[in-house]
């Protein structure tokens, strides 16, 4: 280092006390310039980060390489047992959906195949509906396009995961895999991403604070009473928008009452003709203590749980080179 750049340091660094009023305003322009030089920095590797394979593929972004802490720990206010024991997982690179899955994505998926999903509530019959002749419908009457899709069970899910690969393959003929690229995530994926390099309940602080999710106590417009927009509240250090709160999703991983004996290689944990899989985030109508990285619970795969069903949906996850 130069002479004068070691007194350039000295005298910003004692600006504050000793310089004129003019000079002390020159030096916080200075920071403010240099703080956004950072924020434009991280948002331009952000953007570098997402892609989207096709018109109608979803908008993913690739998510680091890296190891966590998965669970939490015995003091973590609102913690559930099955949330430990707490364990290191070393995740490979992927790529992870921006947003959950979007109701007009899913009527797309609908309209090109045909395929029906199981009412969500059997009694009142609320689903989507598709007729084959080119109608489809939401659960809700002129649903939002941009609330993310819910009322969907494992197999929904699973069903349009299939036909976005095949619309992939037909464009990349190269891809070699048997399945794939497109998947959900594991558990273990899910909570790393949520996380987004944080070991805080939630990655913005301990707290729920204000308006940061939508559940029965975030403080934000929708609490309890219905969905919010996927792009509704300020995405995580990753990207990644609505990880907690609005909608619980769907995993890869069968349900688990703990952790003993989890993968520790980011793998999903899974056994054959399990019923139930992970599902995570919680949704409008949770308490805080469910909006949380580890909050976890289970669901049935055919949607017969009708509380967790009409409120869960999901987002996709995608193998990288």
């Amino acid at each position: 280092m130069r002479a004068n750049d070691q007194h350039l340091q000295i005298d910003m660094r004692t600006l504050c006390i000793k310089a004129p009023r003019h000079w002390k305003l020159l030096a916080g322009f200075l920071t403010t310039l240099l703080l956004a030089a950072s924020n434009l920095g991280l948002a331009q590797d952000l953007k570098d980060r997402e892609f989207r394979e096709c018109p109608s593929c979803p908008e993913m972004v690739g998510i680091p390489a890296g190891k966590f802490v998965m669970g939490s720990p015995p003091s973590e206010p609102g913690r559930f047992d099955n949330e430990g024991p707490q364990h290191v997982v070393t995740i490979k690179a992927f790529a992870l959906g921006k947003y959950d899955i979007t109701s007009q994505q899913f009527l797309a998926f609908l309209n090109e195949t045909h395929y029906q999903p199981t009412p969500c509530d059997l009694t009142l019959g609320m689903g989507w509906r598709s007729t084959g002749g080119g109608s489809v419908y939401s659960p809700e009457y002129e649903e939002p396009p941009k609330w993310p899709a819910v009322c969907l069970d494992w197999r929904d899910a699973d069903a349009y995961i299939a036909w976005l690969n095949a619309k992939v393959r037909r464009i990349r003929p190269n891809l070699t895999s048997e399945t794939g690229p497109y998947r959900l995530p594991t558990e273990a994926e899910w909570e790393y991403a949520a996380r987004a390099g944080t070991t805080t309940a939630r990655w913005w602080g301990e707290a729920i604070g204000t308006n940061r999710a939508n559940c029965n106590g975030c403080g934000s417009p929708w609490d309890d009473k219905l969905l919010a927009n996927v792009d509704a509240f300020a995405p995580s250090p990753f990207g990644l928008y609505g990880m907690l709160g609005n909608a619980w999703q769907w995993t890869a991983d069968c349900w688990h009452t703990n952790y003993k004996g989890a993968p520790t290689d980011g793998t999903a944990w899974v056994e054959k003709n399990c019923t139930r899989r992970v599902i995570r985030g919680g949704s409008w109508d949770n308490l805080p203590v469910f909006v949380r990285s580890a909050s976890r619970s289970g669901s049935v795969t055919d949607g017969g749980e009708f509380d967790y069903s009409s409120l869960t949906g999901f987002r996709v996850a995608r193998d990288l080179p």
